[in-house]
């Protein structure tokens, strides 16, 4: 983002602290939308306000993950300030130096991903923190990074796309109705797209067209809401994603994702990937406890086989947590298995994203994924982002050959659509 467009809003985001009516906060949170530079702003303006008040300090940028906070953070950094500061990175110990007009700080990097990773950062002694992607991590993580901020004059930077609304955050940090936001001495800028002001129209259009659902609320709109209804209902369209039959064809990659249950249902999706599309050819489908009948790894193997048929399987997806399974695919010697990627919101998100593009199409033989998918919720009282576990088992089998086989295609459609 280059600065001479930058928006009023970025430029407050940047230099808040030294405004005489906004200088005394003790925080400053930017929520919104991707692609809408808050995390630019936010970190050309942490480092600035860093260097010309301290002078050998230690500081802190935090992440979900290091690799992210890598990849969207410092590596980009170091273009944003280039000219205006000098930097020495170690990636190999995860800090970097910064000096300026006579003054040098650390900044150490960290990440939050889980409620064990406040322990990372116990210990050290902070003048501030920058926390991307703050919605991402665990409270307690938040809290002890917050609790090191111990030097005089040290301030809190959050950024984040937001989550739902019952996220805690949002709650302590963002809700102008809430008593504990109320008791925060903090600012709040919320961003679009159009205060980025390098986005032509064109390219917000196809931000736009990269979500649906609760996703695009929330990185389009801007908006903290709950996930409610049909997980699908707003992309899945039988008269367009369901198709008659499937002819085979070469240079097609050819997988089998599967969901494993005894007691519950075990599911199976035969899997045409070809360019950037993939076609639901046939499945396989068992309810044990319907059935009042389980069956054993070594049935369910010679149904996988079955519906492999004569195709050449590049890989079967198996969920991490069937290793029993796993072994007795192993043990045939003749299919080689693939672990899933089983995160459940982000393999939603990227199955949105296939259908609302037209990526993924399902074969009407398909009879279980298609009826699942007009009963698959959100469950809408648990207070988090999370699926009624009823009616899933297709809907997972399917999620695992999304995250696991297609992600060329996913970072495609990023890359054009753009996510922050």
């Amino acid at each position: 983002m280059m600065y001479e467009k930058l928006s009023p809003k970025h430029l407050k985001s940047m230099l808040w602290w030294a405004w005489e009516d906004t200088k005394n906060y003790d925080a400053i949170v930017c929520d919104g939308s991707v692609r809408s530079g808050k995390t630019m702003s936010m970190t050309v303006g942490f480092v600035l306000w860093s260097m010309k008040n301290f002078n050998g300090e230690n500081f802190a940028f935090c992440g979900r993950t290091i690799d992210s906070l890598k990849r969207n953070v410092i590596t980009p950094m170091q273009k944003w300030l280039e000219g205006v500061v000098k930097i020495k990175v170690n990636l190999s110990r995860n800090f970097l130096d910064i000096s300026m007009c006579g003054h040098t700080n650390r900044y150490y990097f960290f990440g939050g991903k889980d409620e064990s990773s406040y322990q990372l950062i116990q210990g050290i002694t902070l003048a501030g923190v920058l926390l991307d992607e703050v919605a991402l991590m665990p409270k307690s993580f938040v809290e002890q990074a917050l609790a090191r901020c111990s030097v005089t004059g040290s301030k809190f930077w959050f950024n984040c796309n937001p989550d739902s609304s019952e996220h805690w955050f949002f709650k302590e940090w963002v809700d102008e109705n809430s008593e504990k936001t109320k008791q925060k001495n903090r600012l709040h800028l919320h961003f679009t797209m159009d205060d980025n002001l390098s986005l032509s129209d064109e390219v917000k259009n196809r931000y736009e067209r990269t979500y649906t659902g609760v996703f695009y609320d929330r990185y389009i709109r801007g908006l903290w809401v709950l996930a409610e209804g049909l997980v699908y209902g707003a992309v899945f369209d039988k008269s367009s994603h369901v198709i008659k039959s499937y002819a085979k064809t070469t240079n097609v990659y050819y997988y089998i994702s599967v969901d494993y249950g005894t007691l519950n249902p075990c599911s199976m999706g035969l899997w045409a990937l070809e360019n950037d599309k993939a076609v639901r050819i046939r499945e396989y489908y068992y309810d044990g406890r319907q059935k009042s009948v389980q069956k054993t790894d070594e049935e369910y193997y010679q149904e996988l086989e079955k519906l492999a048929d004569d195709y050449n399987i590049q890989h079967v997806i198996v969920d991490p947590s069937a290793a029993s399974f796993i072994t007795t695919i192993k043990k045939h010697g003749k299919f080689r298995v693939r672990k899933a990627n089983n995160s459940v919101i982000d393999g939603i998100r990227n199955t949105m994203t296939l259908l609302k593009n037209d990526r993924i199409f399902i074969c009407e033989c398909c009879e279980d994924i298609i009826r699942e998918f007009a009963l698959y919720r959100w469950d809408e009282k648990s207070g988090k982002d999370a699926v009624i576990k009823e009616n899933d088992h297709a809907m997972d089998d399917m999620r695992y050959f999304v995250n696991t086989a297609m992600g060329h295609i996913l970072k495609d459609i990023y890359r054009k659509g753009g996510t922050e």
